[in-house]
């Protein structure tokens, strides 16, 4: 999905209210710092008019194929990543000018570990003059990924071995294409001995790719998926398989549709690129502006009203975006400045942000592009994917509502004043046509068109669209923003941006190849469930072994504490990678632990899906509350656990629909799903008023407690739990405001 691009104002600030302004640059420089994927090059000369013909190229290569037709899989999957693959190393720069010793760390480990796979393919390969050449080539493609630079190197520029490395990138993928018919049909499951040689290249240069867009950590994960393919022998216990040879992992790999150019690749091919392209484009033509604006005319005037704008204008925003760092930056430019002003902290102001942005990522219809993955996976239709994610994506944006208002009574804090509040009149005015598009788009999907046409028509749509401020001003409507209108040169940097935002994850889904690749070879996905339910039904045993209640059922506590490794994991695993590479991984490793356990299957896959993208808002590595915390000038550990502390309800969320799956509308029953809804509503305001620490008063230190166990108490399904949780709860909250409590 879309990174977008900050939003300005006339004067060309991006925020206009506050203790500050923040300026497009200031913006500009917080999303490059915290998200990679939006680290571009600021490149000139002809390399920039290179990289702006091939990236028009892809956008226009993708629209055409959404209007009018795919081609077969893997041929359109191999000239999707040769166009991103090539772009990726002119476009995106190495980290550093001047390595550190973490960078020749790390860089070295890799040298040895390519180094090794060469020694592994030369010695399965029959001698002959290509491969001399071959291994000739590799090692010196090899002494290149080595972070040695000639003294006062500007890592802005492309150096010579970023042009071998584009070659190399879109050379794998481009030798598929040209050589189709040959490999893929005369010698179907026997390939040439050079395409195990192109194999060897798309390995290095996917992980190459990844390091210089992600960072090392999934790259990591792809080495240690296929170190673990060829050490299987040497492995002790359930992690043992029989081991497979470096020619069938390369097979595997490459040669098909089970590693990279796999259903990751695909979906981003298909599905992703299409509505990073829309998103884009309709930031462009105004979309964010409007979303602010109404934002603003629905919660700007409630009790702390500015945060309240902040939550909703970035529920809007995240639908259509996929990162929610660039839309914490995005819309916090605007938000965190109006909410210090408005009396709430930096640090608080920050976690609202980055908690909503993330919120967007499960917000139907749209999810940042992952229901339509996880329709893809589910083999579920869309329509009825979106109406599922309704009440869990509630509960998340209830929960931060409930605490901002809170904050904002406990505070004294007022909405905004009248005048900072647009009218619903004027707003509907002068953006009335950039409705229409979206609107368009999202009865498409309901109405289960493929999402790549319906994409295709919300594109075309947005273009025509913008053209409208133009024609009202030509005819004498002077009130409509005529800058937001695509213009040809606007329209070819759209195509260019739409394309460049793409790239990081497509990267990250080929990467995610080599994982889904070799689960597939080395059945990693059910070794990694057997484990995760051997260790939860040992900790079963041992706690219900020393209740002496009787209350505690083995079967119920293994679930329980499956569901805490499985969470822990996504976490971890979520952490630093994009969301729908996150939930790809997790709902081919972790997901299937869940189903041991008896979890219905579309649950699961939310579940994993839900804690994937709570790692943004996780320390430590809290990507989108760090980029707050640069807004809010606060504390960046103290703003991400404030933002994972504000995220409760999508923390808590996944373990109500476990428990009742009622709430996905699985095995739907109205007295599950009313008894689930109402007591995780009193739960979500127990939690609330805990972490607060105010309900109509100030609420002392044992009654934060008690508050917090009523609210845990209350997420259950057991009425036991259930009627103790809820009468802890109102004998707390419904004290009379003039009662204080005895510590």
């Amino acid at each position: 999905m879309s990174q977008q691009t900050p939003q300005t104002d006339n004067r060309g600030h991006t925020a206009a209210d506050g203790d500050h302004e923040f300026t497009v640059d200031e913006v500009e420089a917080l999303v490059r710092e915290y998200d990679s994927e939006s680290n571009f090059r600021r490149l000139a000369g002809p390399t920039a008019v290179l990289v702006t013909v091939a990236s028009v190229i892809l956008s226009l290569f993708h629209v055409y194929t959404a209007g009018f037709g795919l081609l077969n899989e893997v041929m359109h999957r191999t000239i999707h990543l040769s166009f991103v693959m090539g772009l990726i190393f002119l476009v995106f720069p190495r980290k550093r000018a001047i390595p550190s010793m973490r960078i020749w760390g790390e860089s070295l480990f890799f040298a040895v570990f390519y180094l090794y796979l060469l020694y592994a393919i030369a010695n399965a390969l029959p001698p002959s003059t290509i491969k001399t050449v071959f291994i000739a080539v590799m090692l010196v493609l090899i002494a290149l990924t080595l972070p040695f630079n000639r003294p006062g190197a500007d890592p802005e520029k492309v150096a010579l071995r970023d042009w071998v490395f584009a070659a190399f990138g879109a050379g794998f993928s481009a030798y598929l294409s040209v050589f189709f018919h040959y490999i893929f049909i005369e010698n179907v499951g026997n390939p040439p001995e050079p395409a195990y040689m192109m194999g060897l290249i798309a390995i290095v240069m996917t992980l190459e790719a990844t390091r210089r867009t992600m960072g090392p950590t999934l790259a990591y994960i792809g080495v240690a998926c296929l170190l673990y393919a060829l050490a299987g022998p040497y492995l002790p216990g359930i992690l043992a398989h029989r081991g497979y040879s470096i020619t069938r992992i390369i097979n595997h790999l490459f040669v098909g549709t089970e590693g990279i150019y796999g259903v990751a690749v695909g979906v981003v091919a298909t599905y992703v690129f299409h509505f990073v392209l829309f998103g884009i484009l309709a930031q462009m033509s105004g979309l964010g502006q409007l979303f602010i604006d109404l934002a603003t005319i629905i919660a700007g005037r409630a009790s702390g009203g500015s945060a309240k704008v902040s939550v909703v204008s970035s529920g809007f925003f995240g639908m259509i975006s996929g990162s929610p760092i660039a839309n914490t930056v995005t819309t916090g430019a605007f938000t965190i400045p109006l909410m210090k002003k408005s009396g709430f902290s930096g640090r608080f102001a920050g976690a609202v942000e980055a908690s909503a942005s993330c919120g967007g990522q499960i917000t139907p219809p749209i999810m940042g592009a992952s229901a339509f993955v996880m329709t893809e996976m589910l083999g579920v239709p869309y329509n009825e994917l979106i109406l599922i994610a309704i009440v869990p994506a509630a509960f998340h944006y209830i929960a931060i509502l409930l605490m901002v208002h809170l904050e904002a009574k406990k505070l004294g804090l007022q909405g905004l004043s009248s005048d900072k509040i647009p009218q619903f009149t004027a707003v509907l005015a002068k953006s009335w046509h950039l409705f229409i598009p979206l609107a368009v788009m999202v009865a498409m999907l309901l109405m289960q068109y493929t999402p790549f046409l319906a994409a295709f028509w919300g594109i075309i749509l947005t273009i025509v669209f913008s053209y409208v401020p133009m024609v009202m001003h030509a005819l004498g409507n002077t009130t409509m923003d005529t800058s937001t209108v695509l213009t040809p040169p606007r329209l070819v940097r759209g195509f260019e941006d739409g394309a460049k935002f793409a790239l990081a994850i497509g990267a990250a889904c080929a990467c995610v190849g080599f994982l889904l690749g070799m689960t597939t070879l080395t059945g990693l996905g059910f070794k990694f469930s057997a484990a995760v339910v051997q260790l939860a039904s040992d900790l079963a045993s041992v706690v219900t072994a020393i209740d002496f209640t009787g209350l505690l059922s083995e079967k119920g506590m293994a679930l329980f504490f499956g569901l805490i490794f499985v969470a822990i994991a996504c976490i971890i695993m979520g952490a630093g990678i994009p969301t729908t590479p996150t939930y790809i991984i997790l709902a081919s490793i972790a997901a299937p632990a869940l189903m041991e356990f008896g979890v219905p299957l579309i649950a699961t896959h939310f579940f994993v899906f839900y804690f994937g993208v709570l790692a943004d808002v996780t320390p430590p590595v809290a990507l989108a509350a760090y980029a707050a915390a640069g807004l809010a000038r606060s504390e960046p550990m103290t703003t991400g656990t404030t933002a994972f502390r504000l995220s409760m309800g999508k923390a808590l969320v996944p373990f109500m629909f476990v428990y009742a799956p009622s709430l996905l509308f699985v095995d739907f029953t109205w007295p599950e799903f009313l008894t689930a809804l109402l007591s995780g509503l009193m739960g979500v305001l127990a939690l609330s008023a805990a972490y607060i620490g105010w309900f109509r008063r100030e609420l002392v230190l044992w009654e934060k407690i008690a508050l917090t166990l009523a609210g845990l108490l209350l997420i259950s399904t057991h009425w036991l739990a259930i009627a103790a949780g809820a009468l802890v709860t109102l004998s707390i909250l419904l004290r009379p405001a003039g009662m204080r409590a005895h510590a």
